[in-house]
């Protein structure tokens, strides 16, 4: 018998994306008896509504970072029953009424929610009985907001052990909650070794190596940041991720030019991994999904500028556990470049600490346990 699994995520940003494509990529590595479908929430939207959720969204932490933190606190110390939070559900369902048809036509055994927006639409859809199915939600990051808790979920996926903890203290009980780590693509399990990897971009295997990550929609002055690293007199090759920013690669292609050997630019990609096995240090937003494939790859990190809200919270637990540090400006990165590059013992440390962390298996984990919710 076929068990169909429903994965809903949210386009706003890319974490959430890669979330649900790892898990329905690792559904197809199962066996044939596993159908994975992957929708988007934005999809079925009208217009009005995506760009609050999409295009607000990136503006928002692109250009007034300060103003989402405040968001981000606002809405995650909002009671449940405030009339601010009752007209948003309202909304929030007057925008939703096809990706509810197209539910009831999928028939799924099972639906996962990367996004905490699905988890609550569904929340309402159990409470009136309009839907049967077991609901699960991954949270994506390193912390626990509100809107990730609501009622009527099978069961939650936690990050780590702080995360579950959080829940418990929303309510949550300890039953639901499964620590699985937050899922990544099943490739990140066996990237290819660095010799491999190298000779595919043309790096040079034995040569300290830096990767330099502006998250999926490519944010930050990245070419601006690279002409400052390698101005830096040590030497080390660089890679440069632009992510969708097609802006922000031709300036880094330009600047390639000037520094032939040294730098690659590397636009939107799905090789990511083996672009990770060929590094010795990452600089990256501290995303939960960029972090954890950090992580599962035993990459130390500069996490770069986090923006208020979830990222200052990643942030704090790579910190913690000695993993990562972090670059408010442009001064602190080259500072934190030139101390790791220049005390070997340090970046081997976080390595050994990094990949202790990290859980490449996540993806397989939260599957099989929803898979064995299924009678």
């Amino acid at each position: 018998m076929t068990r169909r699994i429903l994965i809903l995520s949210v386009s706003a940003g890319s974490g959430h994306m890669r979330a649900a494509e790892a898990l329905r990529i690792q559904a197809g590595l199962e066996d044939d008896a596993v159908q994975a479908t992957h929708l988007d929430v934005m999809q079925f939207v009208s217009s009005g509504f995506r760009k609050i959720y999409t295009d607000f969204y990136i503006t928002l932490v692109n250009r007034l970072p300060t103003l989402w933190g405040y968001l981000y606190q606002l809405t995650n110390e909002a009671q449940p029953d405030g009339s601010m939070q009752k007209l948003r559900r309202a909304l929030e369902r007057l925008s939703t009424r096809t990706l509810r048809r197209e539910i009831d036509a999928l028939q799924p055994d099972a639906i996962i929610c990367t996004h905490f927006l699905p988890a609550e639409l569904l929340a309402r859809m159990l409470a009136t009985g309009r839907l049967q199915c077991p609901v699960w939600v991954q949270v994506t990051d390193f912390d626990l907001h509100r809107m990730w808790v609501q009622q009527g979920m099978r069961g939650y996926f936690a990050a780590n052990d702080e995360v579950a903890f959080r829940m418990r203290a929303q309510g949550i009980a300890a039953e639901a909650i499964h620590i699985t780590g937050i899922p990544i693509m099943p490739s990140f399990r066996h990237p290819g070794t660095r010799a491999e990897c190298a000779a595919q971009f043309g790096l040079d295997p034995a040569r300290r190596t830096i990767l330099l990550m502006g998250g999926g929609a490519g944010l930050g002055s990245l070419d601006a940041i690279a002409a400052r690293l390698l101005a830096l007199s040590e030497d080390f090759q660089l890679i440069v991720m632009a992510g969708k920013n097609t802006a922000a690669l031709t300036a880094l292609q330009a600047l390639a030019v000037r520094f032939p050997g040294r730098l690659l630019a590397q636009g939107f990609t799905d090789q990511v991994q083996r672009l990770m096995a060929c590094a010795d240090l990452v600089i990256t937003k501290p995303g939960g999904l960029t972090t954890s494939e950090c992580l599962a790859m035993g990459l130390p990190m500069i996490v770069n500028t986090p923006i208020p809200g979830q990222e200052e919270r990643n942030a704090d637990f790579l910190l913690e556990q000695g993993v990562a540090l972090i670059a408010i400006d442009a001064v602190t990165l080259e500072y934190r470049i030139r101390f790791l590059l220049t005390h070997p013992d340090k970046l081997a440390d976080m390595r050994c600490k990094a990949l202790a962390l990290g859980r490449p298996d996540a993806a397989a984990s939260v599957l099989h346990t929803v898979l064995e919710s299924i009678p």
